[in-house]
């Protein structure tokens, strides 16, 4: 799938830090629909899996092509192989073994892993279409993790300071300051460009967890990283993909397969 990259963009949006000085939390978004008339989003699942650099040439390509208006909105849910991926505000203290090829992302926020096991959701949508207010599409991204959390019985929490999906863990020891201690379950990192989103977010299906020792995962410590295999919750990644766009649908609006006339970029 080769695609020229596109040109940097103008400003990111981050992860993991809060996104603007008033109460985050206070951008609680459960619809983040487009205008009436627009297309439906168009969906890609890619088998196997993908490496990184084909996956962000695609991503430049087709945000410029909606962007431009001559493509479709679109979701590309993949695998990659194990790496490490750096945001813009990623510290070099915070890779602590670089067992892993480590790719400088251009999204906002830290260090990150990916690998077999997770649900990598790429999400190219046209602020300009919905809202221009990138605090409510963050909170929209969380509830549609939320959402799908839900539907395999696990509750799934958004904090003030950290973004992403959070789940908590009585069972465990408390965390150094004496609350339940918690654990990342997905992760969020955006970019936008001329109002048109991408990267996104990264679900722990039954990743190999101790692959995540190599960093500090978005740069927060004293919490720790969990999947729904460690949660004991043992399922496919098709029945997470299915659960997946019928809370997409919910949150952002109606889908369709990706045109084969059609390429990413």
């Amino acid at each position: 799938m080769p695609v020229p990259l596109g040109a940097r963009g103008r400003y990111i949006a981050g992860m993991d830090s809060p996104i603007a000085p008033s109460p985050r939390l206070d951008a609680a978004t459960t619809r983040f629909l487009a205008t009436p008339g627009s297309p439906p989003v168009e969906w890609l699942t890619l088998d196997g899996l993908t490496d990184y650099e084909t996956a962000l040439a695609a991503m430049e390509a087709r945000a410029a092509a909606i962007a431009d208006g001559s493509a479709p909105e679109a979701v590309l849910c993949l695998e990659h192989p194990p790496l490490y991926t750096a945001g813009t505000g990623a510290k070099a203290d915070d890779l602590l073994d670089s067992r892993f090829p480590v790719f400088a992302a251009g999204r906002g926020g830290q260090y990150t892993y990916h690998g077999p096991g997770q649900r990598v959701a790429y999400v190219m949508l046209d602020l300009r279409r919905r809202r221009q207010d990138v605090r409510a599409f963050v909170a929209a991204l969380e509830a549609w993790i939320i959402a799908t959390l839900a539907d395999f019985q696990v509750t799934g929490e958004r904090r003030e300071d950290r973004v992403g999906v959070w789940v908590r863990r009585p069972e465990r020891p408390a965390a150094p300051d004496g609350s339940v201690a918690e654990d990342k379950i997905a992760a969020i990192g955006i970019r936008v460009r001329r109002w048109v989103t991408f990267h996104g977010i990264s679900l722990n299906v039954d990743p190999d967890l101790s692959h995540f020792s190599g960093i500090v995962p978005c740069g927060i410590r004293g919490h720790g990283v969990t999947s729904l295999g460690d949660l004991g919750i043992l399922v496919s990644l098709p029945e997470v993909d299915g659960l997946l766009r019928k809370n997409f649908e919910a949150v952002f609006g109606e889908t369709r397969e990706f045109a084969e006339s059609t390429t990413l970029g």
